[in-house]
């Protein structure tokens, strides 16, 4: 496993490929992360279109504006995503990162990193884990790439291949192992968009559901449900203070455990601790 670079993911939010007048709208919703869809929400008939004006957003610089940028393309078991593939490749300015959907194996992963490495393209990955072979492949996607950042639970298409309802309690099982796995490969995991705008509540007590399950983050479909999520997800006062203590007490310790406030505190904590502080600097700046 290897080091990657801590950043807020507290929030994302998807916008069409097809438009691309509505990518700078996005990048100043102020989510942590704006994806532009090339996958379910383009028609195949409009697929070759939101191809080429996707990454056509990326040819100029993009701004230091601290949001991660992200094009999620069709599956590299369908044609769609083939094609995609090879545009990115051909690209001299390829986009920043790729989200892949419907991953089932490493094999996709591998083959993807590999053929990004050949063309010398410094793309990120994130995968999305929204099939049963995926979620019984989880760990082992979760290690296959150094690429990979984060993994993203597809709660709509997994609820459809578990034949069960779409709530938190009957996918419970499904997202911690794809936290498990995300935790185990030092990834983030981010949630799925909460579909009800008209429940901004029941969207909150979700997204704190999952938040002390382990995810970093959750999905919006609308602007307006950004704020909410980015409070979810932020450290609070307490936490930060608490966090950059145990640093503290660690640091001057020089030891495997510290007591604080009369209880243990082990070695593996710190690095629970150096990530709520980077993501409570990050978001303060």
């Amino acid at each position: 496993m290897t080091d990657r670079i801590v950043r807020p993911r507290r929030s994302f939010i998807f916008t069409p490929g097809l438009r691309p007048d509505m990518y700078p709208k996005a990048l100043a919703s102020g989510a942590d992360i704006v994806c532009v869809e090339l996958e379910d929400g383009i028609a195949p008939k409009d697929k070759a279109e939101a191809r080429a004006k996707a990454l056509a957003l990326f040819k100029a610089p993009q701004a230091n504006d601290g949001v991660e940028r992200i094009v999620r393309i069709n599956s590299m078991r369908e044609r769609f995503g083939l094609e995609d593939v090879n545009a990115v490749l051909a690209s001299t300015t390829p986009p920043p990162a790729l989200m892949m959907p419907k991953v089932r194996t490493p094999d996709e992963v591998v083959m993807l990193d590999q053929l990004l490495s050949e063309a010398g393209h410094p793309t990120r990955l994130h995968v999305i884990i929204e099939t049963n072979e995926g979620l019984e492949a989880a760990f082992e996607i979760a290690k296959c790439s150094t690429r990979i950042d984060a993994m993203f639970f597809g709660g709509v298409d997994m609820a459809a291949e578990l034949r069960c309802q779409n709530t938190f309690e009957s996918l419970f099982y499904a997202r911690a192992r794809v936290v498990h796995a995300s935790a185990a490969a030092g990834l983030d995991v981010i949630d799925v968009p909460f579909l009800d705008l008209d429940d901004p509540e029941g969207m909150r007590i979700e997204a704190e559901k999952v938040r002390d399950l382990g995810f970093a983050g959750k999905g919006s479909v609308h602007p307006k449900q950004i704020a909410a999520l980015n409070e979810v997800f932020t450290p609070s006062a307490q936490q930060v203070a608490r966090a950059r203590r145990i640093i503290s007490e660690f640091e001057a310790a020089d030891t495997g455990l510290v007591v604080i406030d009369g209880k243990l505190i082990e070695k593996p904590v710190l690095r629970d601790m150096y990530r709520i502080v980077a993501i409570a600097d990050r978001t303060s700046a």
